[in-house]
């Protein structure tokens, strides 16, 4: 019950994040400057057609009865019609969303995994040449930008040696057996993008741990080496790492836009700028709501992993102190012991004998 109740706290704060994101991007869209019936019809669009589109596509009704309206169909699923292809938005965002997981997915795995391994591993060699290697490669990893390292792989492994293709020729309609030749570089990119960051917090979270005296005590007990790091310090440097390991997913998941754009790769990124170039608000508003969900739900993930891992959270409960017996106040005229004690009733407690 101890443990239910801040899951259940953190599910409800995820929710009303949810709603508050929400109401926040539909505002937001709804702020942009212009009118989106007269752009749809051009400047040469006469009054009456465009009340008449304003009609249509509801414009004309409260802001809030339409927010309300948006919201309760993007529960079930249903984000409205694109305004450029008179198309529900729904079919394009989920298949948009599903090419973004083919390459997210096992940049995700592949990156998390070798950037927590040898974050550790560099943690523990802290100052060896182990290390050193380590933190210059993923130094030198996060300072160049995502595009220039994409631009040298395609140079390299499209051009150079002609082992992937460039770009992705086929567009939204491209089935996964048509994705699967050109997904290789996009999780090369984006593997190397995440596991830098991972790793530095990694690593320092790691040196941390090993400072500490738990770990003192469990080498000073005799324990192996492998022992200590992955039973005890593992676990415990984990913890500040969920967090950054979630939002590099979330980001992941999101649509990359750089990565997407460069190899022309029909997912979540590409998808988002073609609808903010053509000023789509339905699918800009589904993009964002979906981008949203997508944080919330890693953020959560994360502090219910954090939940399970740490042993203060699993074995927290109330402790009820215990209170000392209130002692008897001495009323006057009461007879009281030649020790101070006041005897039950009123009468004078007998004085103990202490033998010799």
């Amino acid at each position: 019950m101890n443990v239910l109740l801040p899951v259940l706290r953190r599910v409800g704060i995820a929710l009303l994040t949810v709603v508050l994101a929400s109401l926040f991007v539909f505002l937001a869209v709804q702020a942009l400057p212009g009118d989106v019936a007269q752009q749809l019809l051009g400047q040469n669009a006469t009054p009456a057609a465009v009340k008449q589109l304003r009609e249509t596509l509801g414009l004309d009704q409260n802001v809030w009865l339409r927010y309300g309206q948006w919201l309760v169909g993007a529960a079930h699923g249903d984000f409205g019609t694109s305004l450029v292809s008179g198309e529900p938005v729904a079919p394009t965002l989920f298949t948009a969303f599903r090419n973004s997981m083919l390459i997210a997915v096992p940049a995700m795995l592949v990156g998390v995994t070798l950037s927590l391994t040898l974050g550790v591993v560099a943690g523990v060699r802290r100052g060896r040449p182990t290390d050193r290697v380590i933190s210059i490669v993923s130094l030198v990893v996060m300072s160049v930008p995502e595009f220039m390292v994409a631009t040298v792989l395609v140079l390299l492994f499209a051009i150079g040696i002609p082992l992937f293709p460039a770009v992705v020729l086929r567009g939204s309609d491209a089935t996964v057996g048509e994705l699967l030749p050109t997904i290789w570089l996009p999780i090369i990119v984006l593997t190397m993008a995440m596991a830098a960051y991972i790793l530095r917090t990694a690593r320092s979270s790691t040196i941390d741990v090993m400072a500490s005296e738990f770990v003192t005590t469990a080498e000073l007990k005799g324990l192996t080496m492998r022992r200590v790091v992955w039973k005890h310090a593992v676990p415990s440097a984990l913890l500040p790492t969920l967090n950054v390991v979630a939002l590099n997913v979330a980001w992941l998941l999101g649509g990359v836009v750089v990565v997407e754009n460069v190899f022309n790769y029909p997912g979540m990124g590409k998808l988002m700028l073609e609808s903010v170039f053509n000023r789509d608000l339905p699918v800009i508003e589904a993009i964002a709501l979906l981008s949203a969900v997508v944080y919330v739900v890693c953020n959560l993930a994360a502090d219910l992993v954090a939940l399970a891992l740490d042993p203060r959270l699993r074995t927290r409960q109330r402790r009820t102190r215990v209170r000392p017996p209130a002692r008897r106040r001495r009323t006057p005229g009461t007879p009281t012991a030649p020790g101070g004690a006041v005897a039950p009733g009123g009468a004078v407690a007998p004085e103990r004998k202490v033998s010799a």
